[in-house]
């Protein structure tokens, strides 16, 4: 591959970031400092660890990044789950973005075996 960009993994990851912050756009707006604020970090995160990382010289920094992005992406889930639980979204609205964050993980885990190899 050429680009961090033909990457399925960073494509689905950048659509992810469009997503938390359309969702996020709703929370109260005490929250912008807090859940808010982080689950867009999180979120954002993910592609850049990616992009970052594919920029390094070598599998093993690339691994390292893809590592990163995945924590950055299971604390994003993880504060999904606490603002669906305190209500600032449905279930069917958690359900969604859980699916999209869980498609994710299966693409970075995938390449994170492949450059183990």
């Amino acid at each position: 591959m050429k680009t961090y960009r033909e990457f399925i993994a960073w494509q689905k990851a950048m659509s992810f970031v469009t997503l938390t912050y359309k969702t996020t756009h709703s929370f109260p707006k005490e929250e912008m400092f807090g859940l808010t604020s982080q689950i867009r970090r999180s979120s954002v995160s993910i592609p850049s660890n990616f992009a970052e990382g594919f920029g390094r010289k070598g599998n093993n920094e690339f691994l390292r990044f893809i590592r990163i992005a995945i924590g950055s992406l299971y604390e994003c889930q993880t504060q999904l789950e606490i603002a669906r639980n305190i209500e600032y979204f449905d279930q069917e609205q958690f359900d969604f973005l859980h699916n999209k964050s869980k498609e994710i993980e299966a693409l970075l885990r995938g390449l994170e075996k492949k450059l183990e190899m």
